[in-house]
């Protein structure tokens, strides 16, 4: 296996735990801020102001003076269909559905990404990932069971979000060819503070923004700083794997949050989750034995960055 392959096997592993973590930190935090979409915008705006620091600091904002146009657009996409527009809609909803119907739903992106990979990407699947990706599905299926859903506003609101999501992924690997991941990553999480924030002036909340107390600023950095590490390492393994690949890497990422629940919070373990920590190790073996595999893009040479 190449080592950019295993690299980026590594990195998408990572985000699970990352994911899995902030999470399980998130649920507590987003009660102690009270208002999800306020929360969802300090976040976002306190890990693009750490990313945009860490272009200045590394030289990286001279890329920025090598974009072209289309470069632009693609950025400003990503900003816009996975940087906001989804933490809106996926927010929204969870207030106007159970937990679980949210959960299974945005749990199905990476089966979203595989329908879009395919035809877009020129990702191919044989018989083994397929298998791959049902055993991932069959774990989900385990650990929520099969939700009664209606097909009311707020499932539809989550489902949106998640093909939203879906969709900046498709983006986000092409752009990546050309660009550098913290470039993308800043301009995902700018873009996408900055139209939150027009939504929150809209709403007239505002005011939530200055009245946070020690406690709940805490609560915010503490999961700023776990999305900051998630975003670097998710578009990092995009860079140097298939979307398809990197999206079912991050399934796990529930069952991370479900064992510190039992951990630290209920005391219980139930069947349900091993035997879906069973079905997700097995398809996660078995979608990396094969992701040499997995066809993808090839990359472009990046254009050097113009010095100022």
């Amino acid at each position: 296996m190449k080592h950019k392959l295993k690299l980026a096997i590594a990195l998408a592993l990572s985000t699970a735990i990352i994911s899995g973590t902030n999470n399980f930190l998130t649920k507590i935090a987003v009660t102690a801020v009270a208002d999800p979409v306020v929360f969802t915008f300090l976040k976002n705006g306190i890990v693009a102001t750490l990313l945009i620091g860490l272009l200045i600091g590394t030289s990286r904002w001279r890329e920025i003076l090598s974009l072209s146009k289309h470069d632009l657009t693609k950025l400003t996409a990503i900003g816009i269909i996975g940087g906001s527009l989804p933490f809106i809609l996926f927010f929204t909803g969870l207030t106007m559905i159970p937990a679980i119907n949210a959960a299974f739903i945005h749990k199905t992106l990476f089966i979203w990404i595989a329908l879009m990979a395919v035809p877009i990407l020129k990702e191919r699947l044989g018989r083994l990932q397929l298998a791959a990706l049902i055993l991932l599905l069959g774990g989900n299926l385990v650990l929520f069971g099969l939700p009664q859903f209606s097909g009311s506003r707020g499932e539809l609101m989550v489902l949106a979000a998640t093909l939203l999501w879906a969709i900046e992924n498709i983006i986000a690997k092409k752009t990546l060819l050309t660009l550098s991941s913290p470039l993308v990553a800043s301009a995902r999480m700018t873009i996408g503070s900055l139209i939150i924030l027009i939504v929150i002036a809209w709403q007239g909340k505002l005011s939530l923004l200055i009245t946070l107390s020690p406690a709940q600023w805490g609560w915010t950095l503490l999961t700023s700083a776990l999305l900051t590490g998630y975003v670097l390492t998710w578009y990092t393994a995009l860079k140097n794997a298939p979307a398809i690949l990197v999206a079912s890497l991050l399934v796990p990422a529930t069952l991370i949050t479900n064992s510190l629940t039992a951990v630290f919070i209920s005391g219980n373990f139930p069947t349900t989750q091993l035997i879906s920590g069973t079905l997700l190790a097995l398809g996660i073996v078995l979608i990396i034995s094969r992701a040499h595999t997995i066809k993808t893009l090839p990359r472009t040479n990046q254009p050097a960055p113009q010095s100022s």
